[in-house]
């Protein structure tokens, strides 16, 4: 890869449906925030290169902002595999405050049945960001795959990075040096300041 590559990681917008639920990929989002994405389009740069996960709500939140986006499989959010779709609330009553608390004490490393991790997420994540181009790029992905991007520029465990708060319509800015990263922005909200900072 030659050159740096400006990467502006979006979350997309909220999801239109219930709250404490493990969303699904064909989740809707919640688009009717016209003056969020007015001004967050606002904030981005002219012609960069746009991908998105496969997921409904990151598919319509790219095409609300403008954007031709090139779906990836690597940028999608963790996969929880069989407690995809259904509450929180309901997986604990299943299998008991115990063993529910067990796994969200280790959440980086454990698997949920039939799932992955959080560090499976960030394998994938570090693979799809080798086959990003120099320039600016524009990824509207998950919370969790901006947190896997973090994870890998800042050299973290899994765990320390789902630290990080990634909100709906947040625009992230990480820089992909040649030998190194560097991160300008993380969670920046349609109000900030910062968003202004330019990508070089």
């Amino acid at each position: 890869m030659d050159g740096e590559t400006h990467l502006w990681l979006i979350r997309h917008a909220p999801v239109d449906g219930p709250c404490g639920v493990i969303h699904a990929p064909d989740a809707p989002a919640d688009l009717s925030d016209a003056a969020a994405f007015a001004a967050l389009q606002a904030r981005l740069p002219v012609d960069a290169v746009a991908v998105c996960s496969p997921a409904r709500r990151t598919r319509e939140t790219a095409a609300q902002l403008g954007l031709t986006a090139t779906e990836d499989d690597a940028f999608r959010e963790q996969d929880f595999g069989n407690w995809t779709g259904r509450r929180h609330s309901e997986i604990e009553a299943e299998l008991g405050a115990a063993a529910y608390r067990a796994f969200w004490n280790s959440p980086g490393t454990n698997r949920p049945p039939g799932g992955e991790s959080f560090a499976d997420q960030i394998a994938r994540a570090r693979a799809g960001l080798k086959r990003l181009p120099a320039g600016d790029v524009v990824l509207v992905v998950h919370s969790g795959t901006i947190r896997a991007i973090l994870a890998i520029a800042l050299e973290l465990a899994p765990e320390p990075a789902l630290r990080f708060v990634i909100d709906p319509l947040s625009l992230t800015r990480i820089d992909r040096l040649q030998n190194a990263w560097r991160v300008v922005v993380v969670n920046g909200l349609s109000d900030s300041a910062a968003l202004t900072i330019p990508s070089s």
